[in-house]
């Protein structure tokens, strides 16, 4: 079921950025936002067309969600087909599964980090060191999913010292640690891909974008440039309407040298805004986190003209080219519109449902499993929204992958209201 996507394309699902993380093997060098220990992952699947990629992402989400479903007191085979079905069906999570990106991992890295805080004396030592290791190479594979992960840590840290039965040091401390070994992984294989010991560069290009289409670059570039010479300045007039367009375009940016070129400009203007423009800053945070809340839809970047990926898989992988060429996307067969009429309601009431649901247990002082997972979620979802939207903007993409999570639990939670099972009861929260 969760392969079902790919299996009826006939081929891994690609996405623009999965260029990116396939070149980083045979290029040698760092670019912005592609880890290279996601394209290290991708390039031991190559010889297979990168089934085995799919197959792994396929068996460490039932995985997950078997475990999950057994620390909960409903590990029963039939509870886990009846789950599973139904997020295959009413969320993203089988696109995710079925696409060559990063996304899937920082779905499945909040639950396992939930797993090892929460559950961790219900788990085996073997079950502990995968949810380890899964958590890390999550962390590992986009910046923006270690930062959620990161921020989970902290919330659980601070939260410690009033449920301590519920949230062991032990357990936080894993957690904190699988991050640490993440981010080593990560510097690990930059250095041995590149001989740079760097984190993967991008954030302030990135961030620059976002300020673009917030219209902060163009205040800035008015306000400086009578007495700033910046290579932007003669262009301030004609600079694009949206961040895609300017860094994933082949106009200004590319003429000016790209990343490359222009980095050391792009972070000047970033921290230099931060710091002129607080109140214009906070308010495109607040606006943007509270649009990328209601962005959830179902294949961004999929169903479109994929140049840069083709032109990778070309360049590098030309054994691939006959089976990619013959898939149903590379046919434009890809059409979202009648799917999206169902995910992304789906997708916006999990996510209100599940925010009710921590609510509801923080209100009656009384925190269960489910009203644990129920706020780790909601964490992790709005998070997620911050982290996302001022960083790169708002995207449907970046909801996704999320909001199956809170879909899950909105379905675990009606399961046990609807057949009358109740978690054991926690002691109360103090007043």
């Amino acid at each position: 079921m969760l392969l079902g996507p790919a299996l009826w394309n006939g081929y891994p699902l690609l996405q623009w950025d999965t260029g990116g993380y396939l070149a980083r093997w045979y290029e040698g060098y760092l670019v912005p936002s592609r880890s290279t220990t996601f394209g290290l992952y991708l390039h031991f699947g190559e010889t297979t067309a990168f089934w085995i990629n799919l197959g792994f992402q396929a068996l460490a989400t039932l995985w997950v969600l078997q475990l999950a479903l057994r620390v909960l007191g409903m590990g029963q085979p039939m509870r886990l087909l009846a789950i599973s079905l139904a997020l295959a069906v009413t969320t993203s999570l089988p696109w995710l599964v079925s696409i060559l990106l990063t996304d899937i991992f920082a779905g499945l890295s909040v639950f396992t980090l939930y797993i090892l805080v929460v559950h961790g004396k219900r788990t085996s030592t073997a079950e502990k060191c995968l949810l380890f290791a899964l958590t890390a190479f999550a962390a590992s594979t986009h910046s923006a999913t270690l930062a959620v992960l990161l921020g989970l840590c902290c919330v659980g840290w601070m939260a410690h010292p009033f449920l301590r039965s519920r949230l062991p040091v032990a357990g936080l401390a894993q957690a904190s640690l699988s991050l640490v070994a993440g981010a080593v992984a990560l510097l690990a294989a930059n250095f041995a891909l590149s001989g740079q010991v760097a984190w993967t560069p991008g954030g302030y290009g990135v961030a620059f974008g976002r300020m673009l289409q917030d219209g902060i670059v163009k205040r800035y570039l008015n306000d400086h440039c009578p007495q700033e010479k910046l290579k932007l300045c003669p262009y301030r007039n004609q600079l694009p309407v949206t961040a895609d367009q300017f860094l994933w375009g082949h106009g200004l940016f590319n003429m000016l040298g790209r990343f490359k070129g222009l980095n050391d400009e792009m972070s000047h203007i970033v921290l230099r805004s931060l710091a002129e423009y607080p109140a214009m800053q906070a308010k495109a945070a607040l606006t943007g986190t509270a649009r990328q809340l209601t962005l959830a839809g179902t294949g961004e970047g999929t169903d479109g003209w994929l140049g840069h990926t083709y032109g990778i898989i070309e360049r590098y992988i030309p054994e691939q080219l006959k089976p990619m060429r013959a898939a149903q996307q590379q046919r434009w067969h890809f059409d979202f519109t009648a799917i999206n009429t169902l995910h992304v309601p789906v997708a916006l009431s999990s996510m209100l449902l599940a925010a009710i649901l921590f609510g509801h247990g923080l209100w009656r002082r009384q925190l269960d499993d489910i009203t644990l997972l129920a706020g780790t979620v909601s964490f992790a979802v709005l998070g997620n929204a911050f982290i996302c939207a001022v960083i790169s903007g708002p995207h449907d993409r970046y909801g996704a992958r999320m909001a199956w999570l809170a879909t899950a639990v909105v379905l675990i939670a009606a399961y046990r209201r609807f057949t009358g099972e109740e978690p054991p009861r926690e002691p109360s929260l103090p007043s």
